[in-house]
């Protein structure tokens, strides 16, 4: 039986949300799995990703197949370094901590990374605010430039109506 690592599709029309699942390579898409690994968020900026690592490592161990979308997600969350790394504890190339301690630097530093794209999402998004907040500004002052001259004329009128009408309501009685 031939295992592969793949996304199954949940939710709805234009809004999809996977689960990262290992399945039979015989299987339907959405159908039958045999391990639920994670799940897959692209909706959101930036993506959310939650895996469980050692579970996608102990699959790839044992030969399943990730498609190239679930490689893409493994390898961005480190599964595929951490079964490398594994690969070379096995050959007697590295130690278990020595493995440990690469993949833990490895995930600090991606963690960074992660970290310093969510601050530039919500700095842009902060001058995005900002800009839009100052040109409604803008066109709020226009508006009462604009206004002002006929309010004056309207005040102008209303002022010479009320002299009239004290000097209309004396002659008539």
């Amino acid at each position: 039986m031939s295992v592969k690592i793949r996304l199954q599709r949940h939710g709805k029309k234009g809004k999809p949300y996977y689960w990262i699942v290992a399945a039979d390579a015989r299987a339907k898409r959405d159908g039958k799995y045999l391990e639920k690994l994670g799940a897959y968020n692209p909706n959101t900026n930036p993506a959310t990703i939650e895996l469980d690592v050692d579970g996608a490592v102990k699959w790839l161990q044992n030969g399943a197949q990730p498609t190239d979308t679930a490689k893409a997600l493994l390898s961005y969350k480190g599964a595929m370094l951490k079964n490398h790394l594994a690969g070379g504890v096995r050959k007697g190339a590295l130690t278990e901590e020595q493995a440990e301690t690469k993949f833990n630097a490895w995930l600090d530093e991606k963690s960074g990374k992660v970290d310093a794209k969510k601050g530039d999402l919500a700095k842009a998004e902060a001058d995005a605010k900002a800009k839009a907040l100052a040109a409604e500004k803008a066109v709020n002052d226009a508006r009462i430039a604009a206004a002002a001259p006929i309010v004056e004329e309207a005040e102008a009128v209303v002022e010479e109506g009320t002299e009239e009408t004290p000097v209309a309501s004396n002659e008539e009685e």
